[in-house]
């Protein structure tokens, strides 16, 4: 019982440190998300640019030399043209970044980098999956009741996310995965699904309530929350696969519990793509 003790209190520092960053940051989302505009596109822009950052930097890590800071540019701009000018000009912005990237690395080989073609994979990766794929959550803010829409499709990640780790980590026996995330159970997973679903429906009629309208209803959040919390999962072993074969623990330092900015949005990438064409397909 005395040995025990530590080991229980270790378990327990990382879970603190996660919920008080967690409440720093949750007003500055919602007022963010509520607000809109160039303040809601400025935090995505920041964020979705430390990701970038953070993912090139794992592959640089691993003996790779991706434009380190071309990804964080372009995934900014990308995030910008995306909320002015919508899917065309950010398609332009996303064909000169990818253009602007193997000229880059043309340069490298040309000074002697051998490896410059896997190079430039590695920076195309992290313009594509962090600026194009991540811009998608400005996407879903500018659909109609779009505040409304991030605020039932973030939370329903967090929702499935959170119920999967407490669950996972108290009764989960059979792993998810034995080499992308063997810390990962069936157990945790399904009630991630099972918390999310009903959590989502009553954050729908919250809304409502608040003012969100006929559009935002407790069915559309649970169809919402099942897709995703089924589906967002992938974006989180998707991260642990690189994480994986680099070598590294967390993508970075900057969130005290919760390692790098990439570590956090990870499932965000799946779900704002996934939540954007579910709504603009089926309910609008």
């Amino acid at each position: 019982m005395v040995e025990s003790q530590p080991r229980k209190t270790a378990r327990a520092e990382p879970f603190i440190k996660r919920v008080l960053v967690a409440v720093v940051l949750l007003p500055i989302g919602v007022a963010a998300i509520y607000s809109g505009g160039w303040v809601y596109t400025g935090l995505i822009a920041l964020v979705l640019g430390t990701a970038a950052y953070e993912f090139s930097a794992l592959f640089k890590a691993s003996g790779l030399r991706p434009s380190i800071y071309l990804a964080p540019g372009a995934t900014a701009a990308i995030v910008w043209a995306r909320a002015v000018y919508g899917f065309e000009e950010a398609a332009g912005i996303l064909s000169l970044a990818i253009l602007l990237a193997l000229a880059y690395h043309l340069v490298d080989y040309e000074r002697g980098r051998d490896r410059a073609a896997t190079d430039f994979a590695a920076s195309g990766a992290a313009i594509l999956y962090i600026g194009w794929l991540g811009a998608y959550l400005v996407s879903l803010r500018n659909l109609p009741e779009g505040a409304w829409w991030v605020l039932t499709v973030l939370p329903s990640v967090w929702l499935a996310d959170s119920a999967a780790y407490m669950v996972g980590a108290r009764i989960g026996k059979h792993k998810l995965t034995k080499r992308l995330s063997p810390n990962k159970s069936w157990e945790g997973y399904l009630a991630g699904i099972v918390i999310a679903v009903p959590g989502t429906m009553l954050l729908a009629l919250l809304w409502r309530a608040l003012g969100a309208g006929e559009i935002v209803t407790p069915l559309r959040g649970a169809l919402l929350a099942g897709v995703l919390s089924t589906l967002t999962i992938l974006g989180d072993l998707g991260e642990s696969m690189i994480k994986r074969q680099v070598g590294a623990k967390d993508s970075g330092r900057v969130l005290p519990g919760h390692g790098g900015v990439f570590d956090r949005i990870d499932s965000w990438l799946w779900a704002g793509v996934i939540g954007y064409y579910m709504i603009s397909l089926f309910f609008l």
